[in-house]
Order: C-alpha cells, then sequence, then structure tokens
C-alpha cells in the first residue's frame, strides 16, 4: 500500500528512542524526510546511524529538551534550516511517574505536566502556523493509558494521568479547530509498551534502588499479573510505530479527531 508519505517533511519529538525512534525509521523507509528531536545529542547520533543503516536514507537531528520553553521557541528556525517545513508532526517525547499520590513533589507535578501537556500544546502552537502556509498537514500526539483509565498498583498515575488525560482532549479540540486548514489531528494512547529506557525509570521508582537485569526481569514479571494484564502482553515500539505513520498517512484521511488506543484489549474494569 501506497502510504504517500515520499517527500514529505516529519518532525518527531522524542525521536531517539522506543517508539520515537521507530516512527522515525518507518517514515524515512516511506521515503519522508525526518528530523528528530531529542535532549541528549550522543542519543541522536546513534539514532540517526541507526536509521541510516537500517533504511539508508540520511535524518536530521534537533538538540531539544521540550520541557525548556526557551529551546521551543527556537524549534521553528531549527526547522527552516534542516528540513523547510512540517507535513507531518509527531509529539512523542513524554514520560511518567508512578508514585503513591502523597509522595509526589511539586517538582515532578510541574516537570511531568510540562514534558507531557504542555510540551505538546507549546510544539503544536509553533507548528501549526508553517502547516497553514503550506495548506495542511497531519499530527500524531503520543499520550498513554492513564488518560483513559485508573491503573492498578505498582502504576500508580496521580501525576501522569492528568497529563496525558489532557494531551487526549487537546487533541480532539485542535483536530475540530483546524479541519478547515486541511490539518488533521489525532492522539495515538499506547498501553504497557516494552522499551528499555522507560523500563529502566520504572524499576528505579518502583523498587528505589538499581536493579539487577534478573531482579528487573522479575519486576516487570510481577507488574504483568495485575489484572489489567492478565489477558495481555507488552507492545512493542514497531508496533505503535505502526498505527502511528498509518494516522499520518493518505490511507487515513477521514481519520482526524480519534483516539487510537494500542493495548492488546487491555482490561479497563
Amino acid at each position: 500500500m501506497d502510504l504517500g508519505l515520499s517527500d514529505k517533511t516529519a518532525l518527531v519529538t522524542g525521536g531517539s528512542k522506543g517508539i520515537g525512534l521507530e516512527t522515525a525509521r518507518l517514515l524515512a523507509k516511506e521515503g519522508a524526510n525526518v528530523l528528530i528531536c531529542a535532549r541528549r545529542p550522543s542519543a541522536l547520533a546513534e539514532a540517526a546511524h541507526d536509521i541510516k543503516q537500517t533504511t539508508g536514507r540520511q535524518i536530521h537531528t534537533h538538540e531539544l529538551d521540550v520541557a525548556d520553553l526557551a529551546q521551543i521557541e527556537k524549534l521553528p528556525a531549527a526547522v527552516q534550516s534542516s528540513i523547510g517545513h512540517v507535513d507531518l508532526l509527531v509529539n512523542n517525547a513524554g514520560t511518567g511517574t508512578y508514585k503513591p499520590f502523597l509522595e509526589v513533589t511539586d517538582e515532578e507535578l510541574q516537570y511531568g505536566m510540562a514534558i507531557n501537556f504542555f510540551a505538546q500544546f507549546r510544539i503544536c502552537q509553533r507548528i501549526i502556523p508553517m502547516m497553514q502556509k503550506r495548506g495542511g498537514g497531519r499530527i500524531v500526539n503520543v499520550a498513554g493509558e492513564t488518560g483513559i483509565m485508573v491503573t492498578n498498583p505498582p502504576f500508580l498515575s496521580s501525576c501522569t494521568g492528568p497529563a496525558k488525560s489532557a494531551e487526549i482532549r487537546f487533541s480532539k479540540i485542535l483536530a475540530n479547530e483546524f479541519a478547515p486548514d486541511n490539518i488533521r489531528v489525532n492522539c495515538v494512547v499506547p498501553g504497557f509498551v516494552n522499551t528499555p529506557e522507560r523500563f529502566a525509570k520504572w524499576e528505579r521508582e518502583l523498587s528505589k534502588r538499581q536493579l539487577s537485569p534478573e531482579d528487573a526481569e522479575a519486576e516487570r514479571a510481577k507488574w504483568s499479573t495485575n489484572n489489567a494484564m492478565r489477558s495481555t502482553r507488552w507492545g512493542t515500539p514497531q508496533e505503535l510505530a505502526n498505527l502511528i505513520v498509518f494516522a499520518l498517512s493518505d490511507a487515513a484521511t477521514f481519520v482526524n479527531g480519534a483516539v487510537l488506543v494500542a493495548d492488546n484489549a487491555m482490561d479497563k474494569s
């Protein structure tokens, strides 16, 4: 199937690891001119090399902390100097804090909103005018299932869940407002996805210590026995990338304002 992405320009935040990396790889494979953003230059360089090795295509990189407004202000200029404009935007950067409500610090609360919801709001506000000048565009905001369900311990989400909920509602509002400008906006909501970097963060928070590989694997097995996961499995970044790229493609021209949940039928009762 021709997804109609050849020669499109794509901006992917959180593009050096996990879902963002696999989305950038698939977009490059489909012929898009891709710019990935992330905080660490070394991770960006490694991701660009990896994509070049697997697709034969060179991608662009830009160092960006999406929680830093000053850096976001410079993003349009970075886009213009690298890929010129944006046809496709994937707001993938984000994280989660999984702690009991009374243990969440004000710093964690503010950072959680900044790196998740505020980042998507601010980046869209700066990229959408570029799309309007081009006569249209496509956006996928990546949220998380804590935005639509209450997760069981140890994934306590009083800090992260509200930010993810805001991302979902925000996506639907944008889709409605900018449909006349030929800009489609959808929200992809992953369930549990096997991304090593996020696993490491979960492990540190939940166990309050650095775990050996063997102990970490035992913890993951224990997490998987909670009620929400008994009938499912961990997803892969590649599986989420497939959905994101579909939502950006010409195959999804009637999909706008959708909340696309990918969780292998996780129990939400």
